[in-house]
């Protein structure tokens, strides 16, 4: 069993504050994409404000609200170990991470998921990376008692501090993944490009 946190509680500045897990590409909200991705995982974090008819996961928000994404991935990591489905001394091996902005979240972690029984002994986690070989860490899974010692290590909570600073000592795999795979939806122009690309609704900008 493989463990996920799915970071859905941003500001989405570019798209002018919209709520951004909402938005629908192809039939679907980029939540429930993600969602759809990580179906099977147990137990599934979300790190945003709660949504309705959204069941079967656990909510928490990072401390300050908005304190960056290292910050959400250790709120997540903390929630793993509540009370639950699974004991925080029996959780599961890898934990998926994955930010809620990706059209093909599926095809994406299926990606990254196919590759852990490759990986060394020694290797803590693999991220896919867009074509021009940037990693992309929040579409990666990870050995989850090097994410935990990683969160922990992180001052104040991981508040401002970027991926970069979580995952510094981390010895991860990197796979360069398809452009379509990995292209997320920061703008509106990217939001248009998916929507083309797989459909959805019209929307103005607001």
């Amino acid at each position: 069993m493989t463990a996920a946190i799915l970071l859905a509680g941003g500001r989405a500045t570019r798209l002018g504050g919209r709520d951004k897990p909402q938005l629908e590409v192809g039939g679907r909200s980029l939540l429930q994409h993600a969602l759809a991705a990580v179906d099977g995982c147990a137990p599934v974090v979300i790190v945003s404000d709660p949504v309705a008819g959204v069941t079967g996961v656990r909510w928490v928000r990072e401390q300050p609200r908005f304190g960056g994404p290292a910050a959400a991935v250790v709120a997540g990591v903390g929630a793993l170990g509540e009370s639950g489905n699974v004991d925080a001394a029996a959780l599961p091996e890898w934990t998926v991470l994955l930010a809620c902005d990706l059209p093909r979240a599926g095809d994406a972690i299926a990606r990254v998921l196919r590759d852990l029984p490759l990986l060394p002994a020694d290797t803590d986690g693999v991220c896919l990376a867009d074509p021009t070989s940037r990693p992309q860490w929040l579409t990666g899974a990870y050995r989850t008692a090097a994410l935990r010692r990683a969160a922990a290590a992180l001052p104040d909570a991981g508040a401002g501090a970027s991926m970069r600073d979580l995952l510094a000592d981390l010895a991860i795999a990197v796979v360069t993944a398809p452009a379509d795979e990995t292209a997320d939806v920061d703008t509106w122009e990217d939001l248009y490009r998916a929507r083309a690309q797989y459909g959805g609704p019209d929307e103005e900008r607001s």
